[in-house]
């Protein structure tokens, strides 16, 4: 006797058209091109969550860089004297200082003057 398998196939696509609700076209009707479109989609958020840390990491640095020149340091010296000096902030907070309080930013940036000299 054979067995038949509507119940799950039904299931398991619409599971899979349900992530392909709002694709262009056929994209989001026709099972093959969604099952491709699908599987295209959930592999670039895949990628992208890994590529969103890398994005703001470089956004910190960049951010911690320019209020670390306007004070007459660059951002290599500055953290290296950091460092040296055992303040363990990381980069997102540094970069939070420097744009929401330029002043914590800029006794940090003493700090670091004073130490480098």
């Amino acid at each position: 006797m054979r067995v038949k398998s509507s119940v799950y196939t039904r299931q398991r696509k619409k599971k899979v058209f349900k992530i392909a609700k709002s694709y262009y076209s056929d994209r989001g009707r026709r099972w093959r091109q969604v099952k491709q479109q699908v599987e295209r989609s959930l592999r670039f958020a895949y990628i992208h969550r890994r590529n969103k840390k890398r994005e703001y990491r470089r956004l910190w640095i960049v951010r911690i860089n320019a209020a670390a020149r306007l004070g007459g340091l660059s951002y290599s010296r500055f953290m290296a004297v950091l460092k040296k000096n055992n303040i363990q902030l990381n980069r997102k907070s540094l970069a939070h200082l420097a744009v929401n309080d330029p002043k914590s930013f800029d006794q940090l940036l003493e700090l670091a003057k004073a130490s480098n000299n």
